[in-house]
C-alpha cells in the first residue's frame, strides 16, 4: 500500500471520528423513530441503502450516536423476537427497549387486564396478550372448537355430526385485533357472533343491545409493502370488512375503544418515552420520524407535531400566568419550557409512496380527488399527509438529519 494511500485512509477515519464528536454532541436533543417495512425492509430482504444508513449512525464501537427506535405497525410477534429479526438482518445491535410493535401500548391499557378478552390475529397471539399484562384469553381457535357450528364458510370443515358439549368458556368482555387474522371469514363470524350477543356467541343475537363490547384494535395500515411489485392488504383491510359486515347487520357504526399503531397518538407518546429513556429521560428538541407511507407515517408524525406544539402553546400559555400571579402555582422544570420536541416526518420513495404520485400539498393535487387510505375515524386534512421532506431512501433520510443537526449545533 502507498504511502500516499495510508494517508488518505487515516485522513478519513480521523474526519469520521471529528464528525461522529460533531454529532454525538448534537444528538443529545434528536431522536430517530424508523418505519421498517418498505423504509429498512421489503418482506424479508434488507434495502440496500439500511445497512448504509445505520452504519453513520452508530460509532466505531456501534453504539447509537443518537436516541433510536423502530416503530412498526407488525404485530404478531414479541418485541424481543423483532429485535433479534432486526439485529440479523441489518446486521446491528437492536435491543427490545428499541422497538414499538402496533400492541406494544397495550400494556399501558391495566383497566382491561383482568377482562376475559378474545385476540385475533395470527402468530402466537396468547404468548404476546399475556406478556401485555392480560390474564384470561381466549383465542379464535378456542372459540371455534367451543362452538364448532360457528364456523360454516369451509364446507369441508363442516362437523358431520352433532358435536358434543365442551367445557364451556367464561363471557368475551373485550375484543383485541392485534393484526390480519390467516381464516378472515371464520374470524369474521366469530367476531360477529361474540359483538352481537354481549359475548356469549352460542346464544342467538340480540337485536337489542345498547351497548357495545370494547373493541382494542392495532395496526390500521390498509396496505403495506412486501416483496411484491405493488403493496399487499394489511389489517386496516382486515378492519374494513368487519366495519362493513357490522354495519350491514346493525345499521350501526362498529365503535373502538382504542386504535393503536401509527397513526395514533399513543403510539407515538409511548415511542417518544423510549426515545427519552436512551436519553437519559431528558426531553428532545426534535424527532425525525422516517416512513413509507402518507397515511400512517407521515400522518401520524404530523398529527403528533401538532400535538407537541399545542402542549408547548399550553405550558407557555400556563408558564406566563404564573409568572403574572394570575395563573395556579403549577411547578415547570426549566427544560419543559426551553426543550419541547417538533417531530418532522421524512417520506422515502422505496415503500408505499411511489415518486410519480402528486403529494398532497402539490398544485396540481386536489386534495379531494385523493384516495384516502386512511382509518374511517381518521379526518383527511392536507397538512397532516404533507411531509417535510421527501427523499429518495433511508440513507438519503438519515443524511438530511445529520445535516440538520450538525447546521443547528
Amino acid at each position: 500500500m502507498s504511502s500516499r494511500s495510508s494517508e488518505g485512509q487515516i485522513g478519513v477515519m480521523w474526519w469520521g471520528r471529528i464528525l461522529q464528536q460533531a454529532v454525538r454532541q448534537a444528538s443529545a436533543q434528536a431522536g430517530v423513530l424508523f418505519d421498517v417495512d418498505g423504509v429498512l425492509l421489503r418482506g424479508g430482504s434488507v434495502i440496500p441503502a439500511a445497512r448504509r444508513a445505520l452504519r453513520k449512525l452508530v460509532d466505531q464501537n456501534n453504539n447509537f450516536l443518537f436516541p433510536v427506535v423502530f416503530v412498526t405497525n407488525a404485530g404478531s410477534c414479541q418485541r424481543h423476537q423483532k429485535a433479534q429479526q432486526l439485529s440479523h438482518l441489518l446486521d446491528i445491535q437492536i435491543t427490545p427497549e428499541q422497538v414499538v410493535l402496533s400492541h406494544s401500548p397495550l400494556h399501558m391499557m391495566k383497566s382491561f387486564h383482568d377482562k376475559c378478552v378474545l385476540v385475533s390475529g395470527q402468530g402466537p397471539v396468547t404468548q404476546i396478550a399475556s406478556t401485555l399484562g392480560f390474564q384470561k384469553v381466549v383465542t379464535i381457535e378456542q372459540l371455534s372448537e367451543q362452538h364448532p357450528l360457528l364456523d360454516m364458510v369451509d364446507h369441508n370443515r363442516r362437523p358431520t355430526s352433532t358435536p358434543s358439549p365442551l367445557n364451556s368458556l367464561p363471557q368475551i368482555q373485550a375484543i383485541i385485533l392485534f393484526g390480519e387474522p390467516v381464516r378472515w371469514e371464520t374470524n369474521l363470524q366469530l367476531l360477529i357472533d361474540v359483538l352481537l350477543t354481549n359475548g356469549r356467541p352460542g346464544c342467538t343475537y340480540d337485536s337489542q343491545l345498547s351497548t357495545q363490547l370494547p373493541v382494542l384494535a392495532c395496526n390500521m395500515d390498509l396496505l403495506w409493502m412486501a416483496e411484491a411489485p405493488s403493496p399487499r392488504f394489511g389489517h386496516g383491510m382486515f378492519m374494513l370488512c368487519l366495519e362493513s359486515v357490522y354495519r350491514k347487520l346493525t345499521g350501526r357504526e362498529l365503535q373502538y375503544r382504542a386504535l393503536l399503531g401509527k397513526p395514533s397518538l399513543v403510539t407515538y407518546q409511548y415511542a417518544e418515552q423510549l426515545l427519552r429513556l436512551q436519553n437519559h429521560k431528558r426531553k428532545l428538541s426534535t424527532i425525525y420520524a422516517v416512513g413509507d407511507n402518507l397515511m400512517t407515517d407521515i400522518y401520524g408524525a404530523n398529527l403528533y407535531n401538532r400535538y407537541l406544539a399545542q402542549q408547548h402553546a399550553a405550558m407557555t400559555t400556563s408558564a406566563k400566568l404564573v409568572a403574572q400571579g394570575t395563573g395556579s402555582q403549577i411547578a415547570l422544570a426549566e427544560e419543559d419550557l426551553v426543550s419541547f420536541a417538533q417531530c418532522r416526518s421524512i417520506l422515502v420513495c422505496t415503500g408505499v409512496y411511489k415518486p410519480h404520485s402528486s403529494l398532497p400539498g402539490d398544485q396540481n393535487s386536489m386534495i379531494t380527488e385523493m384516495v384516502f387510505h386512511g382509518h374511517r375515524d381518521l379526518v383527511l386534512e392536507p397538512d397532516l399527509v404533507e411531509p417535510s421532506h421527501v427523499v429518495e431512501d433511508v440513507e438519503a433520510a438519515v443524511d438530511l438529519m445529520l445535516q440538520q443537526e450538525l447546521s443547528n449545533n
